[in-house]
C-alpha cells in the first residue's frame, strides 16, 4: 500500500512539473518579447591590464528593463524624445564604462535645458541595443523583431558595417556570402527547450525573474585578453596578403540588408540617422600598427591565425563599404554623418583600428549631437583628416582592391 502511495505521489509530481513546464513554454512563446540583452543584466568588467593599461580598472555594464544599455526610460512618454542606437561593437562600447560610451554622452549633451526647445521635448532618453559581432544581416533581423515592440521612436541611430568586412575576411573571402546570423537575441521566446533542468522553460523564467528583481552582478575578469593574443598573432603572421579578390559578394550582401534595416527604422521612427563606421585610414606608426588585430583569415578571438591581409587592404575594404552605406542612405533619403573628418585617428581616440577610447567616444558624441540638433559639425585638426578610399566613386573601388 505504501509503495502504491509513493508511486502515485511521484506520478502526481511528474504531472505537475510537466504541466507547469508546458504552461511556461506557452507563456514564453506568446508573451515574451525579443531582447538583444536580457533585461536586468549587470556585468562588472575588469579589462586586462596588459591590453588596456590606460583603461579604468573597473567598468560597469548595465541593461535596463527594455533590454537596452542605458538608464531606465521614463514611465511617461509625454514630452519624451526617445533615441535608440543600434549596431555593432563600436556603439556598444563594451570596454567603456556605462557613462562614457558615446550613446550615454549623447544623452547627457541632449539633456541640457537649452536643447529641449530644439527637440520639442522636456526630457531625452538614449538607449543602445548595439552588440559586438552584429553585422548588417544580424541587425536587419534585430530591428525587424524589436522595433515593433516600441511605441513610435523619435530617432533611430544606426552604425554597422565593420563586422561584414571582418567576417568576409575570416571566412576566406567567399564568392557567395553565407548566412552569418548567430543568436543575436540573448533573451527571446524561441527556446529551444529540453527536458533537462538547465534547459526547462520554467528554469528560464526563474533566471529572468532573478535578473529583474535581485539584479545579480556577474564579473568579467581579464576582459579583452584575446585582443592581446590577436595582436601578437598579427605581428607574427607568416603570411600578409597585399591583394584581395573583388569584394562584390560582401558589398552586395551588406547593401541588401542595410537597405532593409534602414527601411524598417524609417517605418518606426520620425528620424533615422546613419552614423557611418569610422576606421584607421592612414599610414600607421609602429605603435599604431602594434595595436591592430583585425584582418585575419580565421577567427582571431578563438583560434590561431597565421594569415592576414595588410592594413592597407582592410582600409580599402572599409572605404568601399562606407561608400555603399553612403549611397544607400542617399537613395532612400536617410540622414547620414561621416565621422572620418571628425574623429582623430590616433591611439588617444582609438585602441585599435575600429573602436574608440573615452576621448574618442566624446568626439563621436559631439558629432552625433550636432547632427541631431542640425548644428555645425566640430572639426578636428587638418593633420588628422584622411581621404576615404572610394567614398566618392563606389564603383571604381573594386578595381583598386584587385590591384592592391
Amino acid at each position: 500500500m505504501i509503495v502504491v502511495e509513493v508511486l502515485l505521489l511521484i506520478a502526481a509530481l511528474v504531472l505537475i512539473v510537466v504541466t507547469v513546464e508546458l504552461i511556461s513554454r506557452a507563456w514564453l512563446k506568446h508573451r515574451t518579447r525579443y531582447y538583444v540583452f536580457p533585461p536586468g543584466l549587470r556585468i562588472r568588467i575588469h579589462p586586462d591590464r596588459e591590453v588596456f593599461p590606460k583603461h579604468p580598472h573597473t567598468l560597469n555594464y548595465v541593461i535596463n528593463s527594455d533590454g537596452e544599455r542605458g538608464d531606465e526610460p521614463p514611465s511617461s512618454t509625454d514630452g519624451l524624445y526617445r533615441v535608440l542606437v543600434a549596431g555593432g561593437s563600436q556603439p556598444e562600447g563594451y570596454f567603456l564604462d556605462q557613462d562614457t560610451t558615446w550613446p550615454a554622452v549623447v544623452q547627457r549633451l541632449l539633456r541640457r535645458s537649452e536643447r529641449f526647445a530644439t527637440l520639442g521635448a522636456s526630457t531625452v532618453h538614449v538607449g543602445a541595443i548595439a552588440r559586438s559581432g552584429v553585422g548588417s544581416e544580424g541587425l536587419d533581423l534585430i530591428l525587424s523583431r524589436i522595433l515593433p515592440q516600441y511605441p513610435r521612436l523619435q530617432l533611430v541611430i544606426i552604425m554597422v558595417g565593420a563586422t561584414d568586412v571582418l567576417r568576409w575576411i575570416e571566412l576566406g573571402t567567399p564568392e557567395v556570402f553565407p548566412p552569418v546570423v548567430s543568436d543575436v537575441f540573448r533573451c527571446h521566446p524561441e527556446g529551444p527547450f529540453k527536458w533537462t533542468p538547465q534547459c526547462l522553460a520554467m528554469t528560464e523564467l526563474i533566471r529572468r525573474a532573478r535578473r529583474r528583481w535581485l539584479r545579480p552582478v556577474s564579473v568579467d575578469d581579464q576582459a579583452g585578453r584575446w585582443i592581446g593574443r590577436a595582436r601578437t598573432m598579427r605581428a607574427r603572421a607568416t603570411t600578409v596578403r597585399a591583394v584581395i579578390r573583388d569584394p562584390a559578394p560582401m558589398l552586395d550582401h551588406f547593401e541588401h540588408h542595410f537597405r532593409r534595416l534602414l527601411l524598417s527604422a524609417k517605418a518606426h521612427a520620425d528620424r533615422v540617422l546613419v552614423v557611418r563606421q569610422p576606421w584607421f585610414n592612414k599610414a600607421c606608426s609602429h605603435d599604431e600598427a602594434a595595436s591592430m588585430w583585425h584582418g585575419g583569415v580565421g577567427q582571431a578571438w578563438r583560434e590561431a591565425v597565421t594569415t592576414y591581409y595588410s592594413l592597407e587592404v582592410f582600409s580599402k575594404l572599409m572605404g568601399a563599404l562606407d561608400a555603399r552605406a553612403a549611397a544607400v542612405a542617399r537613395d532612400i533619403d536617410v540622414e547620414q554623418l561621416d565621422l572620418m573628418p571628425v574623429l582623430e585617428q590616433t591611439l588617444r581616440t582609438c585602441y585599435d583600428g575600429l573602436h574608440v577610447t573615452i576621448r574618442g567616444a566624446r568626439q563621436v558624441a559631439d558629432a552625433v549631437t550636432a547632427a541631431i540638433l542640425c548644428e555645425e559639425q566640430p572639426r578636428r585638426s587638418t593633420s588628422e583628416r584622411h581621404v576615404v578610399v572610394g567614398q566618392d566613386e563606389p564603383s571604381s573601388t573594386r578595381g583598386e582592391l584587385r590591384a592592391s
